[in-house]
């Protein structure tokens, strides 16, 4: 583990393990314990403000004197470069998530406000149920797109071990995990956000039965754990394919969409605020390792 790393003495980094070692350890530890849990926005959030703090961490490391005296030796400079390179890729993931999180959130305020000032009648407002559904198509491609360049950045963070008996070989193994990590968490991420793997058009009876199992699961354990993103889209998609006449005049109906709506807001605001400070915290990281080399 990272706490018991940098025993031996050395001419770039202390001979006693430093304290952010212990905490780097701590905070790996938890995000890989809570691989195993299910996927909702509850523990992504959780994920994210632990990777922020991990961020932190390795900040303040390369921070050290003697850490930044080590990696700027000759010998070392391809690690740095390979980690500069790791560190570009995933701060262009982190961008792909806050874009699809910004337009989902766009759509979804413009439905909302659609709803409550019934503008355009029903023609108008199922214009916009469709704008939505339409932009999470749009958003889902983009985030296939993401998920499958993501495969060259797995490689990259794969890689096997550096092992030369040294304690800066052992730093920069390190920094390979926080990516590899990262990588993790950004990856559960975006496929929570498109949700299941796309299958064929979900028929009537399948999206009726996901929102009556929703709401089962909700009364049985007083939460949900279930996505809001794919609620929201059965909803809607329920809502345009029900054959109820008056069907945006039926109170049930518009009741449940507008409860589904009003929970993605609210999921969408707290991910989009953990996804900005984690942002922030790995451009920090990259600017150290920049001034490093400098």
């Amino acid at each position: 583990m990272a706490a018991t790393l940098f025993h031996g003495r050395s001419d770039s980094l202390p001979s006693r393990p430093h304290p952010l070692m212990s905490q780097l350890d701590d905070h790996i530890c938890r995000l890989r314990a809570s691989e195993a849990t299910s996927a909702s926005s509850t523990s992504i959030s959780h994920k994210l403000d632990v990777l922020q703090d991990l961020h932190e961490c390795v900040d303040k490391l390369l921070l050290l004197p003697l850490t930044q005296q080590g990696l700027a030796q000759e010998n070392n400079r391809k690690c740095v470069d390979e980690l500069l390179d790791g560190s570009l890729r995933l701060l262009d993931v982190c961008n792909s998530t806050k874009d699809a999180l910004l337009q989902t959130k766009e759509y979804c305020l413009e439905l909302q406000s659609t709803i409550r000032r019934r503008q355009g009648g029903e023609n108008g407002l199922a214009i916009e149920v469709r704008k939505y559904l339409t932009s999470r198509k749009m958003a889902n491609k983009a985030i296939k797109k993401a998920l499958t360049n993501l495969k060259g950045l797995e490689n990259k963070c794969s890689f096997s071990c550096i092992d030369t008996g040294n304690e800066i070989a052992t730093l920069v193994n390190l920094l390979r995990e926080v990516q590899a990590i990262t990588l993790c968490v950004l990856k559960s991420f975006l496929t929570f956000i498109s949700g299941p793997k796309a299958q064929s058009k979900p028929s009537h009876w399948s999206l009726v039965s996901k929102l009556v199992l929703h709401k089962r699961i909700a009364s049985e354990e007083g939460e949900t754990q279930e996505n809001e993103f794919v609620m929201a889209d059965a909803a809607l998609e329920f809502l345009v394919g029900c054959k109820t006449e008056c069907k945006y005049d039926n109170y049930m109906l518009m009741d449940n969409v507008k409860s589904h709506l009003k929970n993605l807001e609210v999921c969408i605001q707290d991910l989009e605020e953990g996804t900005q400070s984690l942002f922030r915290r790995m451009v920090k990281t990259r600017v150290s390792l920049l001034n490093i080399l400098n």
